[in-house]
C-alpha cells in the first residue's frame, strides 16, 4: 500500500504539471488569436483537431496502455505536449490556421494519453480489497486537483501572455514540463497497468450496457459545458463586459479552481447516504437534472437584462458547483465498474465519448455564439444536460455485483 500510494502521488504530480500547461495553452490560444482578429468561429476551429484527435487517442490509448503499460503512455503524452508547445514558438507569419490546428492536434493527443493513463492508474494502484468509498476519494482528489490546477493554468497563460508575450510564455511552459517528464521517468515503475493478456483492438468497444449508457451521458454532459465555456464565455467577457486579459484569465482560473475543489470534495458532499459504497445511477440522474435548470436560468436573466454581469458570474459559480458533482460521480463510476485487468480500455472508451462531447461543444461554442450570442449557447447547454439526464436513467441504481466483463 505504501508503494501504491507513492506511485499514485508521482502519477498525480505528473498529471498536475501537464494540466497546468494544458490550461495555459488554451487561454493563450483563445486570447492571442482573438487579438489577431480571428472570429469566434475561427478561434473554435483552432481546437477542432485538438478535440477530434482526443476521440481517436482515447479509443486507441486505452488499448495501447493495456499492452505497453500506463506509465509509458503517460510519458509519451508529456513528450508530445512539450513538442506541441515548441511548435507554436515559430514567428507569427507561420501561425496559419492549418499550422495551429496541427499543433493543437498533437496537444489533444498528448492531453488524452496523459489523462487516460493517470485515471486508469488509480484502479491498478489501489488494492482490490479496498472499499468503493476509498476508490471514490482517490478518483475525486485526482480529478478535482487536476481541474483546480487547470484553472491555475488559465491564469498563468493570461499572465505569461501579458508579461512575456506569446512565444515567451510557450518557452516557459515547454521547459517546465520537460523537467517534470524527466523526474517522473526516473520515479515510476515500468509496466504499470499492463494487461496480463494481449487484448485485441476490437475489445476497446465496450459490450457492457452500463458503460455505454454512462459514456453517452458523458458526451452530452461535457458538451453542455464547452458549448458556452470554451469560446463564447471568454470572448463575451472580453468584448461585451470590456474585461482585460488578466481579468478574463483570472476569473476563469478562479472558477476552474473552485470547480476542482468541489470535485475533490464530492465524496464528503454526497456520500453520507452511501456509507461504504460509492454513488450509483440514481446519483448521476439526480444531479444531471439539477444541472439542466441552471444555464436556462442564466439565459433568462440575460434576456431580461437583470443585472447581467452579476447574474452571469453568480450563475457560473452555481453551475460550476453542480457540474463538478456530476463530473466527479461520472469519473468514479467508470473506474468502479471496470475490472483491474480491463480498466484502461474501459476508461479509454469512456473518455473517447468525453472528447466527442468536448468536440461538439467547442465547435458549437464558436458557431452558436457567432449566430445566436451567449443566450443561444446557454439554451443549448441546458438541452445537452437534459439529454445526459435522460440517458442516465438507463444506468443501474445499484452497482452490487456489476462489473465490466
Amino acid at each position: 500500500m505504501e508503494q501504491g500510494l507513492r506511485n499514485y502521488l508521482v502519477v498525480t504530480g505528473g498529471y498536475w504539471a501537464f494540466t497546468i500547461t494544458d490550461g495555459a495553452i488554451r487561454m493563450l490560444v483563445v486570447l492571442y488569436f482573438h487579438l489577431l482578429g480571428y472570429s469566434p468561429f475561427e478561434v473554435a476551429m483552432l481546437f477542432l483537431f485538438y478535440e477530434f484527435f482526443g476521440i481517436v487517442t482515447n479509443l486507441v490509448g486505452g488499448w495501447l496502455g493495456s499492452r505497453i503499460g500506463l506509465n509509458l503512455t503517460m510519458h509519451i503524452g508529456m513528450a508530445m505536449q512539450v513538442f506541441a508547445l515548441a511548435m507554436l514558438m515559430v514567428p507569427e507569419s507561420y501561425l496559419s490556421v492549418v499550422y495551429v490546428m496541427a499543433a493543437q492536434a498533437l496537444s489533444g493527443i498528448a492531453k488524452d494519453l496523459n489523462k487516460m493513463s493517470a485515471k486508469a492508474s488509480v484502479k491498478t494502484l489501489l488494492p482490490e480489497h479496498e472499499t468503493e468509498s476509498k476508490l471514490f476519494k482517490w478518483i475525486a482528489v485526482l480529478t478535482g486537483s487536476k481541474n483546480a490546477l487547470k484553472g491555475l493554468g488559465f491564469f498563468l497563460g493570461a499572465l505569461l501572455l501579458q508579461t512575456l508575450e506569446f512565444r515567451g510564455a510557450l518557452a516557459v511552459l515547454s521547459g517546465g514540463l520537460f523537467i517534470v517528464l524527466l523526474i517522473t521517468l526516473s520515479l515510476l515503475p515500468t509496466g504499470l497497468g499492463k494487461s496480463k493478456s494481449k487484448p485485441k483492438f476490437t475489445q476497446v468497444f465496450s459490450k457492457t450496457p452500463a458503460i455505454n449508457w454512462l459514456s453517452a451521458a458523458r458526451f452530452f454532459l461535457f458538451g453542455s459545458r464547452d458549448v458556452w465555456f470554451v469560446v463564447a464565455l471568454p470572448v463575451y467577457l472580453y468584448s461585451v463586459f470590456q474585461w482585460s486579459f488578466m481579468q478574463v484569465g483570472g476569473f476563469l482560473a478562479i472558477w476552474v479552481i473552485g470547480y476542482g475543489v468541489v470535485q475533490a470534495s464530492a465524496p464528503k458532499l454526497i456520500q453520507r447516504s452511501h456509507h461504504s459504497k460509492g454513488p450509483d445511477g440514481a446519483t448521476v440522474k439526480l444531479w444531471a437534472f439539477i444541472l439542466a435548470f441552471l444555464p436556462a436560468s442564466i439565459a433568462l436573466a440575460l434576456y431580461f437584462d437583470f443585472y447581467p454581469e452579476i447574474s452571469l458570474i453568480a450563475g457560473l459559480i452555481i453551475f460550476g458547483f453542480v457540474f463538478a458533482i456530476n463530473s466527479a460521480v461520472h469519473s468514479y463510476l467508470i473506474v468502479a465498474l471496470s475490472e483491474h485487468d480491463k480498466v484502461s480500455m474501459n476508461v479509454g472508451f469512456y473518455y473517447m465519448a468525453n472528447a466527442g462531447g468536448r468536440l461538439a461543444g467547442t465547435v458549437l461554442s464558436g458557431l452558436i455564439y457567432q449566430s445566436q450570442g451567449l443566450l443561444g449557447c446557454l439554451i443549448w447547454s441546458s438541452i445537452f444536460v437534459a439529454a445526459a439526464g435522460i440517458l442516465s436513467m438507463r444506468l443501474p441504481e445499484s452497482k452490487s455485483g456489476e462489473v465490466v466483463q
